[in-house]
């Protein structure tokens, strides 16, 4: 038997509840051919979401929620992983449309595993997390666009010295690992917050300044005065909307967030009167080669001790109040859940 949070939904109530008799049986629906005994899963926002049984993230009732998993392989039905391995698996909808990491075990498909990292221990791994990853992939989504550390001037093109990059919803998982990644490749980073006591906080992450996140959350001109190089926008709506109204000719905005809304109220100016490209990050479904690079980009840049200086830990059981936390903005930084404890 496993110890597992289950989350079961009726019309009367929501439950998150940590069981200590969920079979392996139990967590998985068929077609999974390896068993993982976890040691680290993390809280995100989505976490949140589905211990509170949220109907856009809890998609199966019950439900283990837990969109990151960190562990070792107990059993291989694969013969790309055999036992002892050490690995990683975000997204693929675990925690969502498929039990995920809450629980000391998981049943999973050996397509969705990655091999950790060996100079990244298994609780940095769960720190990063979807998040990191995320992160990961929206900086190399902004060079792939062509946004360069030395950036832009505020009135012209994307290769002028004076770069500075946006990121939005700075003081949350994605990002403050975004800050720090942008900040370790020399771009000059801005953090954009809500939380004025998270300044100094930001800064020690490599942000060179801070704005408060009201500047970008309401309605704007569709273009405004250009100013950002590129930008990784963890928030949505209307911050969306003017990030891109700010963002320099030839610039990008990289989007991988929608707390403050799913809608884009924009136009098409951005577009095509100053070439900025909007692209769309996407860390469920991400193919293999782009996971095993962000992967690979982490291992490289990330400073391991800043991250382990912006992570806390609970256990299985203090998961659920950590989910309502992160769903209150109580939480920055990374908590990583020692599934163990």
């Amino acid at each position: 038997m496993t110890r597992a949070i289950r989350v079961t939904k009726t019309d009367d109530e929501v439950r998150a509840v940590l069981r200590n008799d969920v079979s392996d049986e139990e967590l998985g629906s068929g077609g999974e051919d390896v068993v993982v005994d976890i040691e680290y899963s993390g809280i995100n926002y989505k976490d949140g979401l589905a211990l509170a049984g949220g109907a856009g993230v809890m998609r199966i009732n019950p439900l283990i929620p837990g969109i990151d998993l960190v562990g070792t392989v107990a059993a291989s039905d694969s013969p790309d992983w055999s036992i002892g391995d050490s690995v990683i698996l975000n997204g693929w909808g675990i925690g969502e449309t498929h039990n995920g990491g809450l629980a000391e075990r998981a049943r999973v498909r050996s397509e969705w595993l990655i091999a950790r990292p060996d100079a990244i221990s298994a609780m940095q791994a769960a720190a990063i997390g979807t998040a990191g990853f995320t992160a990961a992939l929206a900086v190399r989504a902004l060079e792939r666009a062509g946004v360069s550390t030395s950036g832009a001037d505020n009135t012209g093109t994307a290769g002028d010295p004076g770069a500075e990059v946006l990121v939005t919803g700075a003081s949350g998982g994605v990002g403050s690992i975004a800050v720090a990644l942008l900040a370790r490749a020399g771009y000059r980073v801005i953090a954009s917050t809500g939380r004025a006591n998270q300044r100094d906080y930001l800064l020690g992450l490599g942000a060179a300044d801070t704005i408060d996140r009201a500047e970008l959350e309401t309605p704007g001109r569709p273009l405004q005065k250009q100013r950002w190089a590129g930008v990784i926008d963890t928030v949505g709506g209307h911050t969306l909307a003017n990030a891109l109204a700010q963002t320099v000719w030839g610039g990008a905005v990289a989007a991988c967030g929608l707390v403050g809304g799913s809608d884009l109220p924009t136009t098409v100016m951005p577009f095509i009167l100053r070439g900025v490209s909007l692209v769309g990050i996407n860390s469920v479904e991400c193919p293999l080669p782009e996971r095993e690079a962000a992967w690979q980009r982490l291992e490289r840049d990330l400073d391991l001790a800043l991250l382990d200086s912006l992570t806390t830990s609970v256990s299985l059981a203090g998961a659920i109040e950590a989910g309502a936390a992160i769903l209150r903005g109580e939480l920055h930084g990374r908590t990583v859940v020692d599934v163990r404890l």
